[in-house]
């Protein structure tokens, strides 16, 4: 199947379904999609048949999968030994530079905060030998939880075949033009992304200040310096190391973005199916609703009062009878009470639960709430797997979910002997039990728990606490001794196929112990 069939609507590799193209871009489709293994919104690249550089962008889509910063956009997935290649990457939704800027000039603060976010981003990038290259407004994001993102580094230039004799510094001008339409509304060159020109004065852009009196010198400097790498207090600005070290103090103060008109707006869950079923509206703000007054049943046929009926005797009669009623509800309650109080009858001291003395352990275990979960790869070059989305396996939520990275093969492609969620109590604790909502096909694991993030010291001298095999979906792992630990593990030793891929997926995990 080439790209020129694929339609919205279409599959790739059995679980990303495309809704909508976003862009078209020299042989590149852009789609909005959905990852129906997860159950979230996703964008997906795809590339017409021919098309030159889809084996560069699916290396370069690799290769930013590496980066250890939660701003860089995270790739979920890249393949190319199909007849359809793709990459996945995270659906960024929120408000861009560009769009921002379409109301005016930032504030100088929130314009350095800004760009110095995605310097020490590209910072990052270039210590891992990738650059963007193509930096323009539309490029940096606050998603709407808040968060700076920077998309496109190492795909876009991939995607566009642009290079560089120098890319650092072709990524330090890039950060400087990023500040000067930050400031100014206008961009350093010809118009683009709906910015006009900056006006020239002597054939040469005007500077930050002259176009707005509230720009520092420092900020007009440090722009000249990366933008137009002048030779000012200090020499040109040429990589973004040197941007960011230039901005290492200003106040990181970026607008929190509203919700754009086109915000995408997740779908009703089918009912039955969802998270939500059965909950409740919560009730408007206001003063308390008072309580109903039950409905009186009418008097059966032949008791109702007679028209001229005294209304006292009536009152007398009803009177007499919730005594009599009264009375021997009384009487019932104390012949219950005195027949289980004999032999055979509970313990006075058993609970309803029946967490007698036989169950006191049982009943003196309780959920163990994690501070905070990371991917966890001490075999990898970064020691990171997926860290920035493995918050979603401790959210209480089974519609969200971490994830490993692909692999080649079951055996994590035979480049390590295994990757896990490493779940962080905050203290020490006994664990007895651990439940585990996991993704599709069977997945090896092992529960390892300890006070140490070192895998030789996790357990009793790295020996896991419980091992399962072939299990999916939702597990229930009963630890045969208790142990104790303030990190629990759960490490794959093997993953099941997703897609092209092989990938391990846990969608939820609770904890059972003692602190």
């Amino acid at each position: 199947m080439s790209t020129f069939m694929i339609e919205p609507g279409a599959r790739l590799a059995g679980r990303y379904r495309l809704d909508s193209q976003v862009s078209h871009t020299a042989g590149a489709t852009l789609w909005k999609a959905t990852d129906e293994t997860l159950a979230r919104l996703v964008a997906v690249w795809t590339f017409a048949e021919g098309f030159p550089r889809t084996g560069e962008v699916v290396r370069a889509a690799r290769a930013t999968s590496r980066i250890a910063d939660s701003r860089v956009t995270q790739v979920f997935d890249a393949d190319d030994s199909g007849p359809a290649p793709y990459v996945v990457e995270e659906w960024v939704a929120g408000q861009s530079l560009a769009e921002l800027l379409a109301q005016g000039p930032l504030t100088p603060e929130r314009a350095a905060g800004l760009v110095a976010e995605a310097a020490e981003t590209l910072a990052t990038a270039h210590s891992a030998g990738l650059y963007h290259l193509n930096l323009t407004p539309g490029k940096l994001i606050w998603s709407l939880g808040g968060a700076v993102k920077v998309t496109g580094i190492g795909v876009d230039a991939a995607l566009r075949g642009i290079g560089a004799d120098n890319p650092a510094a072709a990524d330090a001008q890039g950060l400087g033009r990023l500040l000067y339409a930050a400031l100014t509304a206008h961009w350093p060159d010809q118009a683009r992304n709906g910015l006009p020109a900056a006006p020239l004065v002597a054939g040469a852009p005007c500077q930050p200040a002259q176009l707005n009196s509230g720009v520092s010198q420092f900020l007009n400097d440090l722009v000249c310096r990366s933008a137009f790498l002048a030779p000012l207090h200090g020499g040109p600005l040429a990589s973004a190391r040197e941007v960011a070290d230039a901005l290492a103090n200003v106040p990181r103060v970026v607008p929190l973005p509203a919700a754009p008109p086109n915000a995408p707006v997740p779908p009703e869950p089918a009912r039955g199916t969802s998270r939500r079923s059965g909950e409740f509206a919560a009730a408007p703000p206001g003063p308390a609703p008072q309580p109903r007054r039950p409905r009186q049943a009418p008097p059966p046929p032949g008791r109702r009062r007679g028209k001229g009926a005294p209304a006292g005797l009536t009152r007398v009669l009803v009177g007499g009878l919730a005594l009599i009623v009264f009375v021997g509800v009384v009487v019932a309650a104390w012949n219950i009470g005195t027949n289980m109080s004999g032999s055979g009858g509970a313990d006075p001291g058993q609970t309803a639960a029946g967490n007698g003395p036989g169950n006191g352990d049982a009943a003196d275990l309780t959920a163990l709430r994690p501070q905070s979960a990371d991917g966890f790869d001490p075999l990898g070059d970064d020691g990171q797997e997926h860290n920035d989305i493995a918050m979603q396996a401790i959210d209480g939520q089974a519609t969200t979910a971490w994830n490993t990275q692909g692999y080649e093969s079951s055996d994590l492609g035979g480049l390590k002997s295994g990757v896990g969620l490493m779940v962080d109590l905050g203290r020490s604790a006994e664990v007895h039990s651990v439940s585990l909502n996991l993704g599709e096909g069977p997945h090896d694991l092992e529960i390892l728990v300890g006070d140490s993030t070192d895998p030789a010291e996790l357990g009793a001298g790295g020996s896991p606490a419980a091992v399962k095999s072939g299990v999916q979906g939702e597990v229930e792992i009963e630890l045969s001794e208790p142990a104790k630990g303030r990190y629990v593990v759960v490490w794959f030793t093997s993953l099941p196929q997703d897609g092209a891929r092989y990938r391990g997926i846990v969608n939820e995990v609770e904890l059972r112990g003692k602190t």
